[in-house]
């Protein structure tokens, strides 16, 4: 039996906080309860769902203010926003899995208004639990409260609404028999053994029609309680009854419109919906699961979930021949991270052999170094930052792993905690990735959106082709990233350059797409690597790809690819032709390794 009386808000704009909170801690009274907060983006039809990230963004923010600032009321957030053509529909998914008692809606006082994407009958028909639409703004100061009965099924539930709001503001409740002369006193009877509580109430009785007597009552009136009156499956647009409309357009007064659930009216699975279209459902992740850093640029309020959740956090700094820029992302992110708040618990150096003072810089500095090379020997090496990152799970020691690159030349904070934000405040969330301006150095200049180009021209092509879920990431290949040790350990590690791909793919294929996200980190500055370079990096990810293919359709396709890659040359005079095997390994996951299962106590 549930011991909390739950009441659902859906905030779908940046106003409509207050006076619902406010009305909802009225309604639970002294009662135990429970305020869940929901946070909703509507993007009209016609337009892209990842339209609607940027106003998702906002709303997170105003979740977090509303939490804050009604510290003393029982609110819980569900952290995940929900951004749709009609978010309508995980709304009553949020019902039924929460237990929902009462929704509560906001809503402007129109009896043929959309809300939450989808016109207000189907709201009123298809709510499976109790739902109070609500106009107004000054619900503590309700003193007088009219509340007109006419019987029927919802007239309980807006005597008991009247009451506790009543309660809440030390004010009185005034009844208007508003039924049929030839009903009216059966309907005072039927209500007696509630009316009963309702002892400083005076009643009102209307012989005629009963629209201009509630409009006349509603002038020296606080607020107005009734039945919706929804008139579910007749002709036409007719949201509420009529004696509803004709209150709600008459009047400025709040208002609170109520109904009890009707007989079951089937509802689209929210599965179905995603599931309609694939565009759709990558569209929705976009906007839902897309993240800007200044989110969680407060570092005390990051520090005090992870302590509450009881975390710890490593950084991992993968690293070859960075000595000109290494120094200072270190410096950078022990004073801000380490110093001036314990956000990181730890951040290690995983050097692969560089040959020139990245390793020494670290050191002078603090920073425990590890050669990539000299972890877990007896398991052999291999060259390549993927070889690093899988090894570095073995060393660093926290809950949630992050990773950054060494040659970023405009460190900053962000870029660690961007990062971990998501992971801190969504338990759902396994995997994050950044996301960056890249601009590319051209001469002495730099050329705004340069960088990317394998991202542009190979990784994201083939996520649209063959892994379309994926295709809302932005920059898959970016060197910034976190995750949870408890999904990092169960994942294979491509030796390099296609380590960040297979990682993408596996947690989706692990987790889902509603596992992963990413974040906006503003701009990255670093070396831009050669076309040479680059054309090899294509090529190890066009490996990667293709053996996630064989695994999906269990087909064999990379025994008949030729693994060797003819990379041109020009030498004056002439070009040549260097023959490079290029192929990365893939590493067992880390959970599989006896010495990684005795280090972290893990049985079989």
């Amino acid at each position: 039996m549930k011991s909390a009386y739950r009441v659902l808000i859906p905030i779908d704009d940046e106003t409509c906080g207050p006076p619902l909170l406010a009305l909802a801690r009225a309604l639970i009274g002294k009662r135990p309860g429970e305020i869940i907060l929901i946070g909703t983006v509507t993007v009209p039809r016609g337009r892209n769902l990842s339209e609607g990230a940027a106003h998702a963004q906002l709303r997170r923010q105003t979740l977090v203010n509303l939490k804050a600032r009604y510290a003393d009321v029982p609110i819980r957030v569900k952290p995940r926003i929900r951004v749709g053509h009609a978010p309508w529909r995980e709304i009553i998914t949020t019902i039924r899995n929460e237990n929902v008692d009462l929704l509560l809606v906001g809503w402007d006082g129109d009896p043929l208004a959309r809300v939450l994407g989808v016109p207000l009958d189907v709201v009123l028909a298809e709510t499976p639990c109790d739902i109070a639409i609500a106009r107004g703004a000054k619900w503590s100061s309700a003193k007088r409260i009219l509340l007109p009965l006419r019987g029927g099924p919802y007239a309980e539930l807006t005597v008991q609404l009247a009451l506790a709001l009543a309660e809440a503001t030390h004010g009185t409740v005034d009844v208007l028999f508003a039924a049929p002369p030839d009903r009216a006193d059966s309907a005072a009877h039927a209500f007696l053994p509630l009316l009963r509580h309702l002892a400083l109430s005076r009643q009102i009785q209307v012989q005629d029609d009963p629209a201009p007597s509630i409009l006349r009552e509603a002038e020296t009136h606080d607020a107005i309680v009734m039945g919706a009156s929804s008139r579910v499956g007749e002709p036409g647009p007719k949201p509420l009854g009529p004696l509803a409309a004709q209150v709600a357009r008459g009047t400025t007064a709040n208002l609170i419109m109520a109904k009890s659930p009707t007989a079951h009216v089937p509802v689209e699975d929210e599965a179905d919906y995603h599931d309609r279209a694939l565009s759709i459902l990558t569209d929705k992740w976009f906007a839902e699961n897309t993240f800007d850093a200044d989110e969680f640029a407060d570092l005390s309020r990051l520090v005090a979930i992870k302590e509450e959740r009881g975390l710890t956090i490593s950084l991992g700094l993968p690293a070859l021949n960075e000595e000109a820029t290494v120094g200072k992302i270190v410096r950078t992110l022990q004073r801000a991270l380490m110093e001036k708040v314990p956000l990181l618990d730890e951040m290690i150096l995983i050097d692969s052999d560089s040959g020139d003072r990245t390793r020494n810089i670290a050191r002078k500095l603090g920073v425990p170094v590890h050669i990539h090379q000299e972890i877990l020997p007896q398991h052999g090496a291999h060259p390549g930052k993927g070889e690093a990152l899988w090894k570095s799970l073995h060393v660093l020691k926290g809950d949630l792993i992050v990773w950054i690159d060494t040659d970023i030349a405009n460190i900053h904070p962000r870029f660690v905690y961007g990062v971990l934000g998501p992971l801190l405040h969504h338990d759902t969330i396994q995997y994050v990735k950044g996301f960056y301006r890249r601009p590319i150095r051209v001469g002495d200049k730099l050329q705004a959106g340069g960088g990317g180009r394998v991202t542009e021209l190979v990784t994201r092509p083939l996520f649209n082709l063959f892994f379309p879920e994926l295709s809302g990431l932005i920059q898959p290949l970016s060197g910034e990233y976190a995750g949870r040790r408890s999904a990092l350990e169960r994942m294979s590690f491509f030796t390099g350059y296609g380590v960040e791909t297979g990682l993408l793919i596996d947690i989706f294929n692990e987790f889902g797409l509603q596992a992963i996200a990413q974040v906006d980190l503003q701009e990255r500055i670093h070396h831009n690597q050669p076309l040479a370079a680059l054309s090899k990096m294509s090529f190890a990810i066009l490996q990667v790809i293709i053996r996630r293919l064989e695994d999906r359709h269990k087909i064999h396709l990379l025994e008949d690819v030729n693994r060797s890659m003819k990379l041109i040359r020009y030498e004056p005079g002439h070009y040549v032709l260097d023959i490079e095997e290029i192929g990365d390994v893939e590493r067992p996951p880390m959970i599989t390794l006896p010495e990684y299962r005795k280090r972290f106590g893990i049985r079989d």
